[in-house]
């Protein structure tokens, strides 16, 4: 087994004062609210019911935090740029997830989670952009890759890491890799990156 599936449900946070202490290392998970960001927080850590899966996208809109162990965290933000909720709490989200990323000294990267039908919408692009502006590293992982063609997956992991400038490698600040939480792709790749930025060693 791996680290990731002793992952279990810590809290949630609707402001900064609720996070646990700042120690330690975490990474965080964003994206938009359909691109199947709980799917895969379940995937990788091999636990069904670990984060909620609705049909209703938005559903997620607190900050919520899960302990591998008493030094790192996996953590589920927010998803955006769907949640019909009132403006003042999307406001809300948008100032609390920005606070998060800019001074949270445990936070040591983001996986975002994208469509691979649907790649680099205009939020995606934003988060990214905002990542790069904190240097932040950010680990694109293209979901849903099972609903695409072989042909048409390598050619959209192409074209991503193309325009991202994306690397491979272990000090790379962006990353690309194609996903699927339904046929249990690109699991391994996925895990072992967070494992790198979590600084933990693979058993």
């Amino acid at each position: 087994m791996h680290i990731l599936h002793t992952a279990r449900f810590f809290k949630s946070a609707n402001s900064m004062r609720d996070l646990p202490p700042d120690t330690g290392a975490e990474v965080a998970f964003a994206g938009r609210s359909n691109a199947g960001k709980s799917s895969a927080l379940n995937a990788l850590a091999s636990h069904k019911g670990l984060a909620r899966v609705s049909k209703t996208p938005g559903r997620t809109q607190l900050i919520n935090i899960f302990s591998l162990d008493d030094d790192h965290r996996l953590v589920d933000l927010p998803g955006y740029g769907y949640a019909k909720v009132p403006v003042a709490i999307r406001d809300h989200w948008r100032g609390l997830v920005d606070t998060y990323m800019r001074n949270r000294e445990s936070l040591k990267a983001v996986v975002l989670i994208i469509d691979s039908r649907h790649p680099l919408k205009e939020y995606d692009r934003q988060m990214l952009a905002y990542a790069a502006s904190i240097d932040l590293p950010c680990h694109c992982v293209l979901t849903k890759s099972d609903k695409l063609s072989r042909s048409e997956a390598s050619r959209t992991l192409a074209h991503t890491r193309a325009e991202l400038g994306a690397d491979d490698g272990p000090d790379a600040r962006v990353s690309v890799q194609l996903f699927s939480a339904t046929a249990k792709t690109g699991l391994d790749e996925a895990r072992a990156v967070i494992l790198r930025w979590l600084g933990i060693t693979p058993a």
